[in-house]
């Protein structure tokens, strides 16, 4: 194999399994391109609270691909409490990412340079950084992971009480424990939050607001396999066809879980069934409930947020924002929710909403194109950008929530992992 010079761009979740699987399968050197000074957290996993846990089961959560256990193992080396089938902090995960990294350094010493930075643009064999420095390179990949949250409409931007990142450092220390709070959203952010506010003995009252006014679903305490059944569809199907065999099979089965589990692994075929109309229809009418079953509470979670709803201390609403006042946020219905603290837990944007300043010079120089819904950037097959021209790039390749619009499974670790491991 050729020494070669490959940059990884983004030093997160994404970023650090991919430049570890660089070093133990690669010859040449990896330069990590990340502006924060922790790698492997991003935003998931950027947390010191206990409490914000792992949506998914430690077992499957390895960024290992020959290693299917390793996160466990990892775990049991560090005495921390949980098998396979528990749901772990996510700073614990974090800490994870970053020893995984760092043994794959020191097993291969001298081969990755971590450059804390943020990339600006990529050119023929260099990419550029904030700073001006060039940094020659063979390859880039890109593991932006998601991208930043973009302010709802109606939303207060400017106001002293809109709080546009919950994830901030001290975002929530204003917010005082008599005042009623508004989340725009109902995702699992919004859960987070609402979380939050309560340990902090908050008890004003919490009402969270979206589109369809629906919370996630929790999982079950003990992992159930995912469900082979004869109605699941395998793809070609439409749309409508394809919705009604699902709903076949979720209502015939035990329990809709394992159904749910059994067609992650198919989805992208599903997905590039779809004709780009009916994939449309998923995006405006389907979407936001295929979420809420796939990506689910743990089940601790669930309960802590099910006594909240009891307590009335938490409260949720379908409606739409016309426009936050002093005294709350009005719905678009003549309806307002109390609150002079407003909270933005709508969630991670689109690469095309937040206009990402390295992703708008790869569209602006013609290197890359947004996919047809705007969800990510364009890509073929093997992940590789589609230029303007519709070509795709020898040099440029992605990795995880860039992804979307051709892949609609492509934001969890397990998917990722399967990414890299196809480098």
């Amino acid at each position: 194999m050729s020494r070669r010079v490959m940059t990884v761009i983004g030093g997160g979740c994404s970023g650090a399994i991919v430049a570890a699987h660089l070093l133990r399968t690669r010859d040449g050197t990896v330069q990590l391109v990340e502006p924060r000074a922790r790698l492997g957290r991003g935003v998931a996993y950027d947390t010191e609270d206990a409490w914000h846990l792992l949506n998914s089961r430690a077992g499957s959560m390895s960024a290992l691909t020959d290693v299917p256990d390793d996160f466990v193992r990892w775990c049991t080396w560090q005495r921390l409490r949980g098998g396979p089938d528990d749901f772990l902090p996510r700073r614990a995960y974090g800490r994870y990412l970053e020893a995984t990294l760092e043994q794959a350094a020191a097993a291969h010493p001298g081969r990755l340079h971590v450059i804390h930075q943020r990339a600006v643009r990529v050119g023929p064999g260099a990419v550029e950084l904030a700073d001006g420095t060039r940094l020659d390179t063979d390859w880039v990949g890109l593991a932006l992971g998601h991208a930043p949250t973009s302010d709802p409409v109606g939303a207060p931007v400017g106001s002293p009480g809109y709080v546009g990142d919950p994830w901030a450092a001290g975002a929530l220390d204003s917010v005082r424990a008599e005042e009623p709070v508004v989340l725009l959203g109902t995702g699992l952010t919004a859960v987070d939050v609402a979380l939050s506010l309560a340990r902090r003995g908050h008890y004003g009252g919490v009402h969270a607001v979206s589109r369809h006014g629906l919370l996630p679903r929790a999982h079950t305490a003990h992992r159930g396999d995912p469900a082979p059944h004869p109605a699941l569809p395998t793809g070609g199907e439409s749309l409508g066809k394809l919705l009604r065999m699902v709903r076949e099979a979720m209502e015939t089965a035990p329990d809709w879980r394992p159904v749910v589990d059994a067609l992650r692994h198919r989805v992208d075929a599903l997905w590039r069934g779809l004709t780009g109309e009916e994939q449309a229809r998923f995006l405006r009418h389907v979407a936001r409930y295929w979420e809420i079953h796939r990506h689910r509470m743990a089940p601790v979670v669930g309960t802590a947020v099910e006594r909240l709803l009891d307590s009335g201390e938490f409260t949720v609403t379908a409606g739409q924002v016309a426009q936050a006042t002093a005294s709350g946020v009005a719905l678009t219905d003549g309806r307002t929710l109390p609150g002079r603290t407003v909270i933005n837990c709508t969630g991670p944007g689109t690469s095309a909403q937040t206009g990402d300043p390295l992703v708008r010079a790869l569209v602006a120089d013609g290197l890359a194109r947004f996919d047809r819904h705007r969800l990510g950037l364009d890509v073929d097959d093997d992940g590789m950008l589609l230029g303007r021209d519709g070509q795709p790039s020898r040099q440029v390749w992605t990795v995880g929530p860039l992804r979307r619009g051709r892949w609609w499974e492509t934001t969890a670790v397990p998917e990722i992992r399967a990414q890299t491991a196809a480098l």
